[in-house]
């Protein structure tokens, strides 16, 4: 290297080192350092100046309350809501227990903290900044002005003014007026704002005779009113509340708020049943909170509901709404008498009907009246949906181009063996099904096996599709999965929990040719904040048009010439029956081209404990789906669409594929002869030692909630195909249906001798 390079090379290290002895100048510790106290003194002035700007406002909580109003698709008002369910009680009205049972489900720290938790409100606002949802870790102070003095937006703006604001109320007032102040604002659930009016919904006390376990429950409560209230809870929902439970008791026990004795010995309070709020008689009741669960569903929460200011207008048509509670009344309630017999008083009737183009709902059954009937029986999961599940098992062989265990494609035309008991093949799950009366049919093609609702063929027929794929085609549809849905044959008899609303929804969207059709009661939403955008109820193709229309073509041959003869009208029409084991649910569900409705009929203690038979109570006998449902339905497709309509289904459907019915002697029946067509004459009721040996005795239920949030509990294929709740609606006892597989399955409601059973009951006992 010569002496040029030398020095070049000098040069550039010299440059290099003085680069480098820059930048460690720049970023030297003392200009660090120097930054931070900069901007934390910056910080701490605009703490300063935020202080003393924000003041503690005006108390805004009942001057925000307001009322909802509630309009018919006409804009016709259908209902106001009341005042704010609130009552104000001195801390001196709350037992000293009861009021820790708060501080011990919040804030332990109360009495020693300033009002505010830094940490936790910095995770707040990193949240909402980041968009990860609500924030977390607020004192009493910080919850009691957030409710009393602001609202309840998730904004750091909002955020901070709660930071400032809790401050300065911890300096200006008692820790224990803060404290009252917090129970008597904050919102339980059940329309109560407050502990007097909680106490009240949920135990039927006055706060001051509230115990400290019914105060542990309220006050786990506001962490989640509506997913925590047992009432309505699925079985997520009650593990979840009563965790917290244990968890607010034992803060106090670590406290010293409790005695350790005394703690071990409390017991859960299931609080009672809710009540509907007075003016809201009749079917309004059931409409509103339909429409309040459908906006929770689109993302507005139950608390925001509750605080009031919305004019939500619903796609309910008053007419046809009168024309459903009129059909219901004519065809059921003018043949009961509730208050003088006690088997009257078990029936119960649900109805939800859909415009199948556009998935609005636009009439809507729920009860005899929701302040005397709080459970909506339009949206109640509770009850087995039992042989209208059987044209979603054949909308999946269908879509599926599925086969028999001899390789023949499933069609409306495919033979099956109709022989009631007769074991399935091709499963792991032994199945042998006995047939209505256990009348064996021999030989018979899909759409025979339709009309009559033969339970041995569409045993058969799961197992060829593979009931994995049947519940797969059934949620599609729109039906509603839950614990109690095992995939096992026995499904094929409809055995899980479902609702008139969930089964309106699946046959909806196999009148609309396959397109997934969602019920939708909301047609608008609007508050002077904010307005909801609904979502279309109107979905993707599921199953394909041509296996929708194969269904709606095997369905008009129900009610032509099968067990929904009597829903036939000047229309034309397509549905099915069902009647659940032991005769505690009948359902007639169908459509015509403009409109889909689906009927049930419940078996329920008065006391809404529990599951009882529908038998020799609307009429001597079984109370099939064939009967009064089918009358209901048909008094109100009548007359919503003005007496009649000639509009037909369009209906593609591939060409049949004809197959020969062998003649053997299996035509014969093996039992009893083959029931003819529906006459008018109702069926006498069986003796009781005619009856399959293999029923267990009745459960014990306890009420499920409400729309739909039950769902099932799965007894591995037991003698109950239970629902235990969600919900939305939620139950915990059982609802037999199906055998293991192993003896008879459930009967289906085909009892073709049966139309309106208004004749004759034998005497009560």
């Amino acid at each position: 290297m010569g002496r040029a390079d030398a020095r070049r090379a000098r040069q550039r290290g010299a440059r290099r080192v003085e680069s480098g002895g820059g930048i460690r100048r720049f970023f030297s510790w003392r200009r660090v350092l120097g930054t931070f106290l900069g901007l934390c003194l910056a910080l701490m002035a605009a703490v300063l100046v935020i202080y003393w700007l924000v003041p503690v406002p005006e108390a805004n909580a009942k001057a925000e309350m307001q009322s909802n109003v509630y309009k018919f698709g006409n804009g016709k008002v259908l209902a106001r809501t009341g005042e704010i369910n609130r009552e104000i009680v001195g801390l001196e009205k709350i037992p000293d227990e009861v009021q820790k049972t708060f501080i011990a489900a919040e804030n332990k720290s109360f009495y020693q903290d300033s009002g505010i938790d830094l940490k936790g409100t910095t995770r707040g606002v990193l949240n909402t900044l980041t968009g990860k949802g609500k924030q977390g870790g607020s004192t009493i102070t910080q919850q009691y002005v957030k409710n009393y003095y602001l609202n309840q937006d998730q904004t750091v703006t909002r955020k901070l003014k709660e930071l400032v604001i809790s401050i300065k109320v911890d300096q200006q007032k008692e820790k224990n007026e803060i404290l009252a102040g917090y129970i008597n604002t904050s919102y339980y659930g059940r329309g109560a704002y407050g502990i007097q009016a909680a106490a009240q919904a949920y135990y039927r006390v006055d706060a001051q005779k509230l115990t400290v376990a019914q105060g542990a429950y309220l006050a786990a409560l506001l962490q989640a009113p509506n997913q925590y209230d047992w009432a309505v809870a699925s079985g997520t929902g009650k593990q979840l509340v009563t965790e917290r439970w244990n968890y607010v008791l034992d803060n106090m026990v670590e406290e010293k708020w409790l005695d350790s004795a005394k703690r071990a010995g409390l017991k859960f309070p299931v609080p009672k049943a809710p009540k509907a709020a007075p003016g809201m008689e009749g079917q309004t009741g059931y409409l509103v909170a339909a429409a309040n669960k459908e906006l929770e569903r689109q993302g507005v929460s139950e608390k925001d509901i509750e605080a009031g200011g919305w004019t939500i207008t619903l796609n309910i048509d008053e007419k046809k709404q009168k024309a459903l509670t009129k059909a219901v009344e004519d065809q059921m309630e003018a043949k009961l008498d509730r208050k003088g017999d006690k088997r009257d008083a078990t029936v119960q009737a649900g109805a939800t009907s859909v415009d199948p183009k556009t998935g609005h709902v636009v009439a809507l059954y729920g009860g005899a009246g929701a302040t005397e009937h709080w459970l909506s029986n339009a949206t109640r999961r509770d009850y087995q949906p039992a042989s209208t599940f059987k044209p979603v098992v054949l909308a999946s062989a269908l879509e599926n181009e599925s086969v028999t265990q001899d390789d023949r494609p499933i069609t409306l035309d495919t033979i099956y063996d109709g022989t009631s008991k007769r074991p399935v093949e091709g499963s792991d799950v032994p199945f042998a099904p006995e047939n209505e009366d256990d009348v064996s049919y021999g030989p018979v093609t899909v759409q025979k096996a339709t009309n009559k609702s033969i339970n041995s063929v569409y045993a058969q027929m799961i197992v060829d599709v593979g009931p994995g794929k049947v519940k797969k085609t059934a949620l599609d549809l729109g039906m509603k999965d839950g614990a109690g849905w095992p995939e096992q044959p026995a499904m094929s008899l409809g055995t899980m929990g479902a609702s008139p609303w969930d089964m309106a929804g699946a046959y909806a969207t196999l009148d609309n040719h396959g397109k997934k059709t969602t019920p939708t009661i909301v047609k608008s939403a609007e508050h002077r904040d904010r307005t909801v955008e609904i979502a279309d109820p109107i979905g993707a193709q599921v199953i394909s048009r041509e296996a929708a229309d194969s269904v709606t073509e095997a369905m008009t041959g129900v009610v032509d010439s099968g067990s929904g003869r009597n829903a036939l009208g000047e229309y034309h029409a397509a549905g099915k029956t069902g009647t659940s084991e032991n005769n505690r649910s009948a359902w007639f569900v169908g459509y015509t081209p403009e409109l889909v409705t689906a009927v049930g009929l419940f078996g329920e203690k008065p006391d809404g404990t529990g599951q009882v038979t529908l038998t020799d109570t609307i009429n001597e006998g079984r109370a099939n789906g064939g009967g009064v449902p089918a009358l209901i339905w048909k008094q109100y497709t009548t007359g919503a669409l003005d007496g009649g309509s000639d509009k037909e289904f369009d209906l593609e459907i591939p060409e049949p594929v004809q197959e020969q019915l062998p003649s053997t002697p299996s035509d014969e029946a093996s039992k009893s002869k083959e029931p003819d067509d529906p006459d008018d004459k109702p069926k006498k009721p069986k003796d009781p030692a005619d009856r399959p040996p293999h029923k267990p005795d009745e459960p014990t239920r306890t009420p499920p909630s409400d729309p739909g949030d039950s769902s099932g509990n799965d007894t591995e294929g037991a003698d109950e195909g239970t629902t235990d709740g969600t919900t939305e609606g939620t139950t915990d006892g059982t609802t037999e249906g199906t055998t293991d597989g192993t003896t008879e399955g459930t009967t289906d409601g085909t009892t073709e001798g049966t139309t309106d059973g208004t004749a004759g009951r034998p005497p009560r006992p």
